[in-house]
């Protein structure tokens, strides 16, 4: 790879920049960069790409620019023979880095890799392609990361993101961070959307492809909480003290949930105006191409909505996580349950408060759960809920086993008589 020099403008009566270029063939472009430095074209050397330095036009101040020029050439050498001898991708955006740091003092003793990280969710946000959810995700993503390189000493670069990492950063994360199965599978899916983003030609951060290869431990559906008809109806008739008026908008908010199926995120989308008579008429905020969802609401949503004058009283996620556990604890669902989780290939079983299971997702669980115990198809279903791809809906549903007993009693209900012994 050879470098040059060229004037921006080489027919300008005035002065024109300096511009310094090469071509990165893996990339598919040309790397332009000003450096800065001007010369009328009249005293620029066309064929040695330099000032004129003899004759009557060359320029009082050739000697400067021609060592300014040589310092672009020497940065470029030095930063290709290094990528080549580390086996690092020379880039596009590693030279302009360099080139940042060099000529225009940018902040130096940044890692390009968390560099490219920072780029890719700046992009992302810029964009609004990501809930705040998803933000979050990409943050704890990269502290885990940087909490991988500090702790084990394994210096992150795109060229060492290989089986090896792989391997230490699958034992990090299950040993040293106990992460369970679905939790790993799904901070590994993260980190290689994040890597597809810096392989791609447009972005040319790099041409190593091996996390390609990543596979992702088996993720195990974890048996989760689903409420019946008539737990509803119990957290319904508990009464409340006169200091806990708190924990009745928080039932309220969670019961609603139950009974329309709605994510806990979309109930600050709910308005009188998008409702007409029994029906909520809800437009997703996950993507402007999905249609416009009618829900049907019960007597009891309609009866909680004018309430509250068809205005929610939200508070924020997690502290609406803990009222839900209080409620629920106050009305005795102090049972333990077994909580089982995958790590590896290792169950690991742990005793849980039932009240301690229960959380705003377990609402429309509930939902998708008494549905399809009535037997409602998943067409039906889905279109109230949302969901795009049956298998996602069904993972919600929840099997307990007073509907296994219940279904192996009806389906095996065979007449018999007692046989006495002779």
């Amino acid at each position: 790879m050879t470098s040059t020099f060229y004037l921006k403008e080489p027919n300008t009566l005035g002065e024109s920049l300096i511009y310094f270029s090469c071509y990165f063939k893996e990339e598919g472009k040309k790397f332009v960069y000003s450096t800065g430095e001007k010369i009328a074209p009249e005293l620029w050397d066309q064929q040695n790409k330099l000032p004129l330095m003899r004759g009557k036009k060359k320029a009082i101040n050739r000697g400067s620019i021609k060592t300014q020029l040589g310092r672009y050439e020497d940065c470029f050498k030095n930063i290709r023979s290094r990528c080549i001898e580390m086996q690092e991708d020379f880039t596009s955006q590693l030279l302009k880095k360099a080139f940042d740091e060099e000529f225009k003092k940018a902040p130096t003793g940044k890692n390009i890799f968390f560099d490219a990280f920072d780029e890719f969710v700046e992009e992302k946000k810029k964009r609004h392609e990501w809930k705040k959810s998803t933000e979050k995700r990409y943050q704890n993503i990269r502290n885990l990361l940087e909490s991988f390189e500090a702790d084990t000493g394994y210096k992150l670069t795109f060229n060492s993101i290989n089986s090896r990492f792989h391997s230490e950063f699958t034992h990090y994360c299950m040993h040293t961070k106990e992460h369970v199965n679905n939790t790993y599978s799904r901070n590994l899916g993260l980190f290689k959307t994040f890597m597809h983003w810096a392989y791609d030609r447009e972005n040319g951060y790099t041409y190593n492809d091996d996390f390609k290869k990543f596979k992702k431990v088996p993720k195990v559906p974890t048996a989760q909480i689903a409420l019946k008809k008539e737990d509803l109806q119990k957290v319904m008739d508990h009464t409340f003290r006169k200091n806990q008026k708190h924990l009745e908008r928080v039932r309220d908010v969670f019961v609603f949930s139950c009974v329309t199926g709605l994510r806990f995120g979309e109930l600050s989308l709910i308005s009188k105006s998008n409702i007409e008579e029994d029906t909520l008429h809800l437009k997703e905020e996950k993507g402007s191409e999905k249609e416009t969802r009618s829900i049907p609401l019960n007597d009891l949503a309609l009866w909680i909505l004018r309430k509250y004058d068809y205005k929610l009283p939200l508070i924020t996620n997690q502290r609406q996580n803990e009222y839900i556990k209080d409620i629920f604890e106050e009305a005795g669902y102090t049972w333990e349950v077994e909580r089982a989780v995958t790590k590896g290939k290792e169950v690991l079983r742990e005793p849980m408060k039932f009240y301690e299971r229960i959380s705003t997702h377990t609402a429309r669980r509930t939902f998708i759960t008494m549905l399809k115990r009535e037997g409602k198809s998943d067409k039906l279903i889905s279109k109230i809920t949302g969901h795009k791809d049956l298998k996602t809906l069904n993972q919600y549903y929840q099997v307990d086993d007073e509907a296994k007993k219940e279904a192996v009693a009806n389906t095996f209900n065979i007449s018999f008589k007692t046989v006495k012994k002779a």
